[in-house]
């Protein structure tokens, strides 16, 4: 029963990051169950069949506000979900002893990802306008499918900001146009792996309480992508992924770091981490307060432009009434 609960917080946690910045539920998702020690390939298979409920609820989302581009959603998603099958496949078919590892190298990169593009980048709106070309969607929709199989988590990461940084649309479309096509990439990403472990590994309990979690969460990220700065969200996600897999891979096999190495690293990845959000928070004051002061000198400047405007006509008006005769 406690494990259910933290399942529950997990899909709830997991889905109020991806509702705020369009990216990480199964990163955040993943990275969790790894740490409670579910096999590699089962928690994967559990956190997609999870999205495949999630997915739709806010692909439903998105659609009723206006958010996707159907033709996008087609192009990126189809290729999608094959790299998210093949995916499947492989990660299916790889040990225990090496899954675990492979899978903590892809999500300590997405999270160093996460870390570094949101403490110094923040969102980067200035590529907006661009065309985004058809031939650059379908490898894209293939990587981030694969990457997003094998590492329980990427379609986001990866998909999210290309678009932003490569096209016309707008932030809201990009995100409403990952989410939706993420329902194609849970789909075969799930039958990949089911065609390969079958149910063995996978309790549908933990994928139900994930859902739950997940569906509870989705109102809520509205409300807390308005109170919590999404720079400075995905700098404490990031740093959490980091830390969570780099446990991992000092614990595996192929390293077998000693304790005393094991705390050091934590050590130093806890500092970096607490200067990372600081950083963010600063920069993020510092944005907010670049966008007040450039909102009233267009607000100062609009005004003096009006008071002008009629002051020059004020001055060329002709007074009503009849014309009177000129006095002597």
């Amino acid at each position: 029963m406690k494990t259910l609960v933290l399942l529950a917080l997990v899909g709830l946690g997991a889905q109020l990051v991806d509702g705020s910045l369009g990216m990480a539920y199964g990163v955040t998702s993943t990275t969790l169950l790894l740490a409670i020690g579910t096999n590699p390939a089962a928690a994967s298979a559990t956190v997609h069949l999870a999205e495949i409920g999630t997915t739709l609820a806010s692909g439903l989302s998105h659609w009723r506000f206006g958010n996707v581009d159907w033709k996008v959603v087609a192009k990126v998603g189809v290729p999608g979900a094959i790299g998210s099958f093949a995916g499947a496949t492989v990660l299916s078919n790889l040990s225990t002893e090496v899954a675990a590892p492979v899978m903590s190298l892809i999500l300590l990169a997405l999270g160093l990802y996460l870390l570094i593009r949101f403490t110094f980048r923040g969102i980067d709106r200035r590529n907006l306008g661009k065309p985004v070309r058809k031939r650059f969607l379908g490898p894209l929709g293939l990587v981030a499918g694969f990457v997003d199989a094998t590492g329980g988590g990427g379609w986001g990461p990866v998909g999210t900001p290309a678009l932003l940084a490569s096209g016309r649309m707008e932030p809201r479309r990009v995100i409403g146009s990952i989410d939706t096509s993420e329902f194609l990439v849970a789909i075969a990403a799930s039958l990949g792996f089911l065609f390969a472990l079958g149910n063995q590994g996978v309790d549908f309990s933990w994928v139900a309480v994930l859902l739950v979690g997940g569906l509870i969460a989705a109102p809520l990220a509205a409300w807390l992508v308005r109170h919590i700065p999404p720079r400075l969200l995905g700098s404490l996600v990031g740093g959490m992924i980091v830390l969570t897999n780099t446990r991992t891979l000092l614990r595996s096999d192929w390293i077998d770091a000693a304790d005393p190495v094991r705390y050091a690293v934590y050590a130093v990845i806890c500092l970096v981490w607490a200067a990372a959000v600081a950083y963010s928070f600063g920069e993020y004051r510092k944005d907010r307060a670049q966008e007040s002061a450039d909102a009233l000198a267009a607000e100062a400047e609009g005004l003096a432009t009006q008071q002008a405007t009629d002051g020059t006509a004020a001055e060329g008006a002709v007074p009503a009434g009849r014309p009177q005769a000129p006095r002597d």
